[in-house]
C-alpha cells in the first residue's frame, strides 16, 4: 500500500517532549519498511498548531489521498494529526471511513479495521474530555484565588505582590504622583519620561522609561 508519512511539531511541544520533527519521521519510516508499506512522500509542518487542518503539510498530505498517489496516512501520534474531536470526525468521514486508511503508531491505531475506526473515535473523545476537564480546573481555582483577594497576573511599578496580593511601594508610589502632578501641569509623556530617567528613577525592570512605560502607569 503507498502511504504519506506526515510529522508536525509546535515550538513548546518540540521543547517539552521532544517530538522533533526528525524523531517522527523515523519512525514512520521505520514502520513502513517493517510492514511493506510504500512510503510517496514525507509531509511536514514545523512551529504549527493542531488546532486548525488549514496547514500545508497536512493539506498537501491529504491531496496525495485524493489525486490517488496514496492510499493511506501515517503519523507518529494522533494529536500530530489533530487535537480536535470536530476536526477528527470531519477528517473520518471525509477520508478515513471507507476509501482512506489511518494508521497512527503510538495509539497502535489502523483504520483497516473495524476495530481501529472505533478507537479512534474513542480517544479522540477523551482526549476532548482531558482538556475540558483541565480547562474546568483552571477556572476553578483561578475564581477561588480571585474571591481570596489574590492578585492574578503580574503587578506593575508601584506594587508588589506579597502571598498573592498587591501591596503598594510607598516611594514608588511617591514618583507616580509626581508624574500624575506633571501630567496635570500640561507636561508631555516623552518630557515625564525624560525626567525619570535623568532622575535616575529606576523601572520596575531597571531599564530607561519611554513615553508608553509612563502612559501605563498612568492609566
Amino acid at each position: 500500500m503507498n502511504v504519506t508519512g506526515y510529522s508536525r511539531v509546535s515550538t513548546e511541544e518540540q521543547a517539552r517532549e521532544g517530538l522533533s520533527l526528525e524523531v517522527q519521521k523515523i519512525k514512520i519510516q521505520q514502520y513502513c519498511q517493517l510492514f511493506d508499506l510504500r512510503l510517496v512522500a514525507e509531509c511536514e509542518d514545523p512551529g504549527l498548531s493542531a488546532k486548525s487542518l488549514d496547514r500545508p503539510g497536512l493539506q498537501y498530505a491529504l491531496g496525495c489521498l485524493r489525486d490517488g498517489s496514496a492510499e493511506g496516512l501515517v503519523v507518529l501520534k494522533l494529536d500530530r494529526l489533530t487535537r480536535s474531536v470536530a476536526d477528527l470526525e470531519l477528517l473520518l468521514t471525509e477520508y478515513f471511513e471507507e476509501r482512506y486508511k489511518l494508521i497512527s503508531l503510538n495509539e497502535q491505531i489502523d483504520t483497516r479495521t473495524a476495530g481501529g475506526k472505533l478507537m479512534l473515535r474513542l480517544l479522540g473523545v477523551v482526549s476532548q474530555w482531558e482538556r475540558e476537564t483541565i480547562g474546568e480546573r483552571t477556572a476553578i481555582a483561578l475564581q477561588h484565588k480571585k474571591s481570596q483577594g489574590q492578585q492574578l497576573g503580574g503587578h506593575g511599578f508601584g506594587w508588589r505582590l506579597i502571598e498573592g496580593k498587591r501591596v503598594p511601594v510607598e516611594a514608588e508610589q511617591a514618583i507616580i504622583k509626581k508624574m500624575r502632578a506633571m501630567r496635570h501641569q500640561g507636561k508631555s509623556l516623552q518630557a515625564i519620561a525624560d525626567w525619570a530617567n535623568e532622575a535616575g528613577v529606576r523601572s520596575l525592570r531597571g531599564g530607561k522609561w519611554y513615553p508608553k512605560s509612563i502612559s501605563n502607569i498612568l492609566s
